[in-house]
């Protein structure tokens, strides 16, 4: 089993930017973290980040025929991005939404996202350990094991 893990614009600086909303862990951090629980659970993991959303849907359209779900932080581009959303419905894929922060605590515009609607589930707020939820969500879903 193979998952997709992607991030999008400025959570490469993970670590660095407000660490009160974002945490201190790094993306780099991160992604060991994921990696490390991957390998427990049995399943690989590929991760991938990117700044432009051109990369971002490249990235899917090439890697989504050898996986199996998909989780992802759009970032910014979580509000706006049509053909990011249209990428991963196109990938035929299970995805989670996941955010660092709580959106829907923040600014107004920020508690839209379109991603959403084409998504199996969305966690927010949950800092780093969103991702770890999200994993292991998804991995139960994949094998056949009940949401109950």
């Amino acid at each position: 089993m193979k998952i997709l893990v992607i991030n999008g614009p400025n959570l490469n600086m993970l670590g660095k930017r407000n660490k009160v909303i974002y945490g201190d862990k790094t993306l780099s951090e991160l992604d060991a973290t994921l990696k490390k629980e991957a390998q427990s659970l049995g399943i690989d993991i590929v991760s991938f980040q990117s700044n432009s959303e051109g990369k971002l849907i490249d990235f899917i359209q090439e890697h989504s025929s050898e996986a199996d779900g998909v989780i992802i932080n759009p970032g910014a581009l979580t509000h706006y991005s049509f053909s990011l959303r249209d990428a991963l419905a196109d990938s035929g894929l299970p995805a989670i939404e996941v955010h660092l922060s709580n959106i829907y605590a923040r600014e107004d515009w920020r508690a839209k996202s379109v991603i959403s609607p084409i998504a199996r589930g969305q966690i927010t707020g949950l800092g780093w350990r969103g991702y770890l939820a999200a994993l292991r969500t998804l991995v139960s879903e994949l094998k056949g094991e009940s949401r109950e």
